[in-house]
């Protein structure tokens, strides 16, 4: 909507112009009148104004001079020059200040909308102009951001392209500029507990909160440009820039600025963090290497030992290897626990492993994160395998552990192992009521396979697989259910029908024995008797009406 001044001294022009006006039509939400050019003039130095109608001839201040006054002060101004008088001079400066139209006494109402309207053409042309530089600055502004992030993440991963991306090379300092460049990762320990508690659960808001610290006092001769880490939301790397000086200088401010980044963050938001500096490069091209010595330090910082933030430089030191206790390597005896109904016996598998990396030297953050994700991964596996994926797993739009209401923050040994248990619990819950709500259906499912197909060389192994269900388990399930186990209840099952078949003096000992399965008329026959204490003939002799 926009605002019109009316300037002029006589009053029943002003009046007619106001009734005559498609004012709502066009768009104008405020007319104002004043009654001669001085008048005028301080209502436009006191208010904004989109519009004005000006006399041409007025005491005081003439229009011609409110005209130039105006071209000087106001150069945006629109103006419609209105006068009585056909005057060449008038004209000549209504064009030299770019009047929008000129009408003449007595003014009409098709001319005055005709003139208004062309002016809110303009005026509307004109908010269109600056709304598209204002969304392309904007568009600009988020946009840079992002793409010297994308720039940097690809360097770090050594897909950096220099020839599709030499325009953009400027924006990251890649430019040729005698400058140190050193990689930061700054990785919050308690980043779920924070997100719920101070930013009510908004991620990009925490993200927001933590890249303004991490950015914080750059200046022009050092500066930090910061970004969640696309490979994990806990992780955050910082990218630091030094014009000039020395690489000793560079690895000195980007280690302090760390430093200080992670205690504003405890101090402001109550935030954790464990992070690692990478040594300084002259070359931006070549941040990848100092990625991955801040990583490498981050990774190798000691969990048994990591009291509250902790920032940490790297190098080139070599990381020492150390046979620490694998829990890969305790999953098959942890799967076969939670198969058999035993949860006890799994948990006190990783309860023992959780003391045995207590008891190391060194227990690292890096081998704290391969350890929870392969733990999490064999057990969804396991629970796959059983369709006993926990529905909070299932149904969760993350995929990951978020919607189970299990944190898996840590900054300590103790709530690491916390985490592991938590973990425990979720999926060998769901796994045991599972397999309680299954277990009978299995056994009926196994019987009935039996009573139909026991003249077929039946293993357990083929109902071991299918079920996923350890040897031992399920023949313990068996024979619990039937009071016989598997095999047991096959040799039943065949010394049943071999009774059956026996009766019908019609068919011979060897038909009936590969009726039943067996190899060959001998095996039969001893099967037969260890069963009944006596031979398929002498049981035939033995039925009443058998002629002896």
């Amino acid at each position: 909507m926009y605002r019109v001044l009316i300037i002029d001294d006589e009053e029943p022009l002003r009046e007619a112009i106001h009734i005559l006006g498609d004012w709502e039509g066009i768009g104008v939400s405020e007319v104002l009148e004043a009654t001669d050019g001085k008048a005028g003039l301080a209502m436009l130095r006191r208010e904004r104004f989109d519009l004005v109608l000006v006399d041409m001839k007025m005491p005081e201040l003439s229009g011609a001079e409110l005209l130039q006054i105006a071209e000087q002060e106001f150069p945006d101004l629109l103006l419609i020059v209105i006068s009585g008088y056909n005057d060449f001079e008038y004209t000549r400066q209504a064009i030299r200040s770019k009047v929008v139209d000129y009408l003449l006494k007595p003014v009409n109402r098709t001319d005055l909308n005709q003139a208004l309207r062309k002016a809110v053409g303009v005026l509307d042309a004109k908010r269109k102009r600056e709304s598209e530089f204002i969304n392309r600055n904007i568009t600009l502004n988020m946009s840079v951001p992002k793409l010297k992030e994308k720039m940097y993440v690809s360097i770090i991963e050594r897909s950096f392209k220099t020839q599709s991306n030499e325009a953009f090379l400027p924006l990251i300092g890649a430019d040729g500029a005698a400058s140190h460049f050193a990689c930061g990762i700054l990785r919050m320990l308690n980043l779920e507990k924070v997100r719920k508690e101070r930013f009510h659960g908004d991620r990009d808001l925490l993200h927001f909160a933590v890249t303004n610290v991490m950015n914080e006092n750059s200046d022009g001769q050092f500066e930090s440009f910061s970004f969640a880490s696309p490979k994990g939301e806990r992780e955050f790397i910082a990218i630091f820039t030094m014009k000039g000086g020395y690489e000793e200088d560079a690895a000195f401010l980007s280690l302090h600025h760390m430093k200080r980044a992670a205690s504003t963050l405890k101090e402001l938001f109550g935030i954790i963090c464990a992070g690692g500096i990478g040594e300084p490069c002259s070359d931006s091209l070549s941040l990848a290497g100092s990625y991955e010595q801040a990583k490498e330090a981050l990774d190798s910082m000691d969990l048994l030992s990591l009291k509250g933030s902790l920032i940490r430089q790297g190098g080139s030191a070599k990381p020492v290897s150390r046979d620490n206790p694998s829990l890969t390597g305790r999953m098959p005896q942890i799967r076969s626990a939670l198969e058999s109904g035993n949860v006890n016996h799994a948990r006190s598998i990783l309860s023992e492993f959780i003391r045995k990396c207590q008891e190391t030297e060194v227990f690292t953050l890096g081998e704290a994160d391969r350890t929870l994700q392969g733990f999490v991964l064999v057990l969804n596996e396991i629970a796959t395998s059983l369709d006993a994926v926990p529905p909070q797993i299932r149904s969760g739009k993350d995929g990951g552990l978020h919607s189970s209401g299990i944190s898996s923050d840590f900054a300590s040994f103790e709530q690491f192992g916390g985490v592991l248990n938590g973990i425990f619990d979720l999926y060998s819950g769901q796994i045991s009521r599972t397999m309680s709500a299954d277990r009978g259906s299995v056994l009926e499912n196994i019987k009935a396979y039996i009573d139909n197909h026991y003249f077929e060389d039946i293993k357990i192994s083929k109902f071991t697989e299918q079920y996923f269900l350890s040897r031992e388990y399920l023949m313990k399930l068996f024979k619990g259910q039937y009071g016989y186990g598997i095999h047991e209840y096959v040799q039943k099952v065949r010394m049943d029908k071999a009774k059956a078949l026996l009766s019908d003096p019609a068919l011979k000992i060897q038909d009936i024995s590969e009726m039943l399965g067996y190899k060959d008329k001998n095996y039969f026959s001893k099967a037969f008797r260890n069963y009944y204490d006596c031979s398929p003939s002498e049981f035939r002799l033995q039925r009443p009406g058998v002629e002896k």
